[in-house]
């Protein structure tokens, strides 16, 4: 089961938009028991990013976990989802 972490600046607004959002994806796609979910804020994650096997953020990172860090923005603004989800349902499947 891969570990999913959502997170923004605060744990709370947008990441909670997202982490709805990615919730019925993950239904809709069968994936639902592949994937926990979490979700929290930046600050208090700068310490076990490593624990996560996906992250989706919505807003900026620190330039030493970028790679590691999938941009949650589309599914605020309506613009790449589906580029954003293919990459999630990737790492998912790895």
């Amino acid at each position: 089961m891969k570990k999913l972490l959502i997170m923004c600046g605060t744990g709370v607004a947008t990441s909670t938009i997202v982490t709805n959002k990615v919730k019925e994806w993950l239904r809709s796609k069968g994936l639902t028991d592949d994937v926990k979910l979490y979700q929290s804020k930046i600050a208090d994650e700068m310490k076990r990013i490593d624990d996560y096997d996906i992250i989706v953020s919505t807003t900026v990172v620190p330039d030493s976990i970028k790679n590691k860090v999938i941009m949650g923005l589309p599914l605020l603004t309506g613009f790449g989802t589906e580029e954003m989800y293919a990459e999630i349902e990737k790492k998912i499947r790895e």
